[in-house]
Parts: C-alpha cells; sequence; structure tokens
C-alpha cells in the first residue's frame, strides 16, 4: 500500500513539493524547539548528557512542590470548571429560560481576552487596596487572593467558557427522541436525565475536563500575577530561566509540564474519536426544551445570573478602573491611562502587537488549511503523523514552546532571537492547529463524488480545488483567521521568552504593569486589546456572512 502511495505522490510533482515543504516547516518550526527542550534537560553542563537534573527535582522539595500545585490546581479547575459549564449548558440547550442568547454571548467573553485580565480585575476588587475589601469587608480581605484559591476562582472563570462550549455541542448533538422514548416508557425527567441524557453526554464532559485540565496546566500569566507561594511548573520554569540562569532546570520543569498535557490531548482525542455516544437515525432529530417546576426552572436562571454577573463584575471592574486616576486611592476619573497608551512609548507596543499578528495571522491560515487538505484528501505516507504533528499546538504548553523556540533559535545555524520573525514564528505555529482541525473537520463531511464529478467534467485539479473545494473550506479559514489574530494578540507565556526591546508586545507590556502596581494602566490597556479583538471578530462575522452570500450567488451551496 505504501508503496503505491509512494509512486503516486512521485508522479505529482506538486504534491510532493507540497508534502515536502510542510514536513520541513513542521520539523523546523514545531518539532525541533521540543526536541531541544528535551536534549537540554538532559544537559547540566555543556557537553556532558546525563540525569542529574531529574535527578535534583525529584529530591529537592523547592521543585516538587511545583509539580504536585500544578496537578492539584489543574484537577480543581477542571472539575469545579466543567460542573459549572455542564449546569450552565444544560440551562441553555435544554431548558426554557429568557435571555439565552445573551447569556450565551457574555459567557464566551472570558474567551476573546487575555486570561490575566481576570486575575487583575481580582486583585482591583480584592486586593489590599480592593474595591470590596475597602467598601464591604471593612480593609480585610474575606480570603488571601494570592495563592491556591485565588487560582482556583480565576482560573475557572477564564476556562470554564470552554467546557461549557464543548458540553453544548455534544448535548445540542443528543437529539430528544430518546428522552421522549424514555419518559414514554414511564421514566420521570429525573430518572430520564441520569440514564439516557447524562450518559450520552459522558464524552463530552470528560473531554471538556481535559481541555480545561490541560489549559489550568499551561496558565503561565494568573499564576504570575497572582501565585504568591503557591508556584506552578509554569511559573517555575520562566523563574529558572529568567531569573537563575538554570536553562537545564527550566527545560527539565517544562519537560514535565509537558507530558501531563500530551497525556490528556491524546486522552481527549480518544474521547473525541468514539462514536457510541452520538445518536444517529434516518430522521432529523430535534432537541425539545424542557418546562420543568417553576422552582427547578429558577434554580437554573440563578445558576446564570450568578454566573453572568460574575463576569460582567470582572470585566466592568476593569472598565470602570481604567478611568481612575489611581486605583484604591484615587477614583476620580480621568483619561490619562488613555492618553498614556497612545503615548509614543506604549503606542510602540499596540503597534508591533498588531503588525506581527497581522503577518502571522494569515500565513497561519493559509498553512493550516493545505495540511487539512494534504492530510484529508491526499493518500501518502506519514499523513496521519503530520496530522499529529500540526495538532501539538493545542498539546505543548506556550511556557514549553518559548522555552523551545529559546533554546532552538538561540545559536547557528540559525539565529533568531531579537528578531520580528521569531515572534511570527511563534504565533504560527502555536496556533497552526485550529486551522488544521477545522479544515479537516470540513474536509471530511465533504463527499469526494462532488470533486470527482469535477474532475469527470474535465476540470483540473487546481481548478476543482479553487472552484469547489476552496469556497467551502472558508468558513474554516476564516474562523481559523480569527482564532489565530485573537490568541496571537492575547499570547504571553510563549511570547515572553523571545520578545526584544526592539519587538515587544502589548501583553507583556500589561503584565509588567500589573506587577508594578499600576492597575488602572493596566485596565486601560487590556481594554484597548478587548476592543481590538471584538471589532476582528465583528469584521470575521461581515467577511463569513458575506462570503457565504457570494458562495450562494455562484450557485454552491455549503
Amino acid at each position: 500500500m505504501y508503496i503505491k502511495q509512494i509512486k503516486r505522490v512521485l508522479n505529482e510533482p506538486v504534491l510532493l513539493f507540497l508534502i515536502v515543504s510542510c514536513w520541513i516547516l513542521l520539523a523546523l518550526f514545531m518539532l525541533y524547539p521540543l526536541i531541544m527542550v528535551g536534549l537540554k534537560s538532559f544537559q547540566p553542563r555543556p557537553g556532558i548528557f546525563g540525569l542529574d537534573v531529574y535527578r535534583t527535582i525529584f529530591t529537592r522539595r523547592y521543585f516538587i512542590t511545583p509539580i504536585f500545585n500544578t496537578l492539584k490546581l489543574g484537577v480543581t479547575v477542571a472539575s469545579i470548571g466543567v460542573l459549572i459549564g455542564y449546569l450552565f449548558a444544560y440551562s441553555i440547550v435544554k431548558v426554557n429560560i429568557p435571555l439565552k442568547a445573551i447569556f450565551r454571548t457574555i459567557a464566551i467573553f472570558p474567551i476573546v481576552s487575555p486570561p490575566f485580565v481576570v486575575a487583575l480585575s481580582l486583585i482591583m476588587l480584592l486586593g489590599r487596596n480592593g474595591i470590596l475589601t475597602k467598601t464591604i469587608f471593612g480593609g480585610k480581605a474575606p480570603f488571601q487572593i494570592y495563592g491556591f484559591w485565588g487560582l482556583v476562582i480565576v482560573e475557572t472563570l477564564a476556562y470554564f467558557p470552554t467546557a461549557f462550549m464543548t458540553i453544548e455541542a455534544v448535548l445540542l448533538s443528543i437529539g430528544s427522541d430518546l428522552e421522549e422514548a424514555s419518559m414514554s416508557l414511564g421514566s420521570g425527567k429525573w430518572r430520564t436525565f441520569w440514564t439516557v441524557t447524562f450518559p450520552l453526554s459522558m464524552p463530552g464532559i470528560l473531554s471538556a475536563w481535559l481541555l480545561v485540565f490541560s489549559q489550568s496546566m499551561a496558565d503561565f500569566g494568573n499564576p504570575l500575577i497572582l501565585g504568591g507561594r503557591f508556584q506552578v511548573l509554569s511559573v517555575a520554569a520562566y523563574l529558572e530561566i529568567t531569573g537563575s540562569y538554570r536553562i537545564s532546570h527550566g527545560s527539565a520543569l517544562a519537560v514535565l509540564l509537558l507530558i501531563p498535557n500530551l497525556i490528556a490531548f491524546f486522552a481527549q482525542r480518544y474521547w473525541l474519536s468514539r462514536k457510541s455516544y452520538v445518536t444517529i437515525t434516518g430522521k432529523p432529530s430535534s432537541i425539545k426544551v424542557l418546562e420543568p417546576p417553576w422552582w427547578v426552572k429558577m434554580i437554573f436562571i440563578l445558576i446564570c445570573l450568578v454566573l453572568i454577573a460574575g463576569i460582567l463584575l470582572i470585566y466592568g471592574t476593569v472598565f470602570i478602573g481604567s478611568f481612575t486616576k489611581l486605583w484604591g486611592v484615587d477614583h476620580n476619573f480621568t483619561l490619562a491611562n488613555y492618553k498614556y497608551a497612545f503615548g509614543r512609548t506604549t503606542l510602540k507596543y499596540l503597534i508591533d502587537t498588531l503588525l506581527l499578528a497581522s503577518v502571522a495571522t494569515p500565513i497561519c491560515g493559509v498553512l493550516g488549511i493545505l495540511i487539512a487538505y494534504l492530510v484529508a484528501r491526499k493518500e501518502f505516507p506519514t499523513r496521519r503523523l503530520m496530522e499529529a504533528t500540526a495538532l501539538l499546538g493545542f498539546a505543548v504548553p506556550g511556557t514549553v514552546f518559548g522555552i523551545g523556540y529559546l533554546l532552538a533559535f538561540n545559536d547557528k545555524p540559525m539565529v533568531l532571537t531579537g528578531t520580528a520573525l521569531i515572534i511570527i514564528l511563534v504565533f504560527i505555529f502555536r496556533e497552526l492547529a485550529v486551522g488544521v482541525q477545522n479544515g479537516v473537520a470540513v474536509l471530511y463531511q465533504i463527499d469526494k463524488s462532488i470533486e470527482e464529478a469535477s474532475l469527470d467534467l474535465g476540470a483540473s485539479s487546481g481548478k476543482t480545488f479553487w472552484r469547489i473545494t476552496m469556497p467551502l473550506l472558508m468558513p474554516a479559514f476564516f474562523n481559523a483567521l480569527f482564532t489565530a489574530f485573537v490568541r496571537s494578540m492575547t499570547a504571553i507565556s510563549a511570547v515572553i521568552f523571545v520578545v526584544s526591546a526592539r519587538w515587544n508586545l502589548l501583553t507583556v507590556r500589561i503584565l509588567g504593569a500589573v506587577e508594578n502596581a499600576d492597575l488602572a494602566q493596566a485596565a486601560a490597556l487590556s481594554w484597548i486589546l478587548i476592543a481590538i479583538v471584538l471589532l476582528a471578530m465583528f469584521l470575521l462575522r461581515f467577511l463569513t456572512i458575506n462570503f457565504s452570500y457570494q458562495v450562494k450567488l455562484r450557485g454552491i451551496g455549503v
């Protein structure tokens, strides 16, 4: 079989060129940095290899503590986040409550903003000079926000939308037929939920748990701001490299951070690949919205209201704080923070961020769709390996990615540190997985007979791709562009290792402002970043709708 595939590829020079080119890029900018992290962790001194670094890590409490802290935080945040996400998703999908569209829109707001904005808001509310600390709690916060529980609150609010969207998709895929059949056989709503709805949604729950667990494990900004003495692996690795200059120790900690994330990634893909929870019938299935007793309905509404109120409080606090002179001391209205944001020094951070993200985004989108097309439509050896490699961006924490680029491109034969190119490459290959996954999902849904019919009518492969396949891929392409742009604009964990005096980013400046207690300035910069992301989201929506309309005019149904 492989011999036939090789012969077929060799007979198509363009295909061969594309496959080789994609592999060169993936090997150089995805695999090579990760290999460098692994090799450096076994190199305590130049030219010497051994297990000394790992022996040190596993025998000193200073290093062991962040390992257990990271796992403890990840498990706690994932469990609470999935519980909240499931209750919220069930309320939106299955229960007849008002204002669903508004609730859903506000709930996903943390996804389009820097995750450490939640930490900034918590400091402004419950920090030493927090507004709630002073006005409600008499100058003493009800609990210590710098540590484990502060991180649990912040990460749960930041990452529960991931669980909500994952579980919502699963609940929407479960038609009401089985639930109605169960109730028609005498089961009550409560028993039907536990015997039908909940078991069918279990793979989605496990997938959501693994996703939130990975996000918590990889989080860098929030632990750096709120961690205090509760240190996690991402921050410990960063401090070992930038503070203690023990690169081998930082690399080893990065490897230990990578392992559970890889396990979670492959476990999550395994659950998604299972089909036993999908109910497929010969008839279209609908979602029946429940009309529960009034008191049950009020519980679901209360859950939604509490969550939405919490999110609005977080972002409202940051918004109001951006117009104050000195948060916690002088709350008089001022535009000075925005004047500072658009001043010559800070404006450079914004321009650099916009420029680098704008360059990386289209390259990331095109490369992602190209790899998706190759692995979904072409037969060649290493096809599955190429897909798995391209999807590593989902599994590799940003801290590990950044350390890898620092090690790989800080010396000959390819010195990129201090340049714009290294930041652009981090953006591209960190977010490449989104374009690949979206493209593959769409291509697997498109019947090959459509393309075969075009070829049978005399169209070339190139014309078939541009006239048939590409229009169908455009929604996935636009989605990949949006995700790549948003995550590039809000990135911190990977890029903090590769920024320089010449090329710096707005997120790094915001983080610096928070660490220096310039909360009002950090709030203003955060809202400028959020406004840019929201503008990009509306622009993407316009482009998607406009393109779909143009496709229909040409007679191609998406």
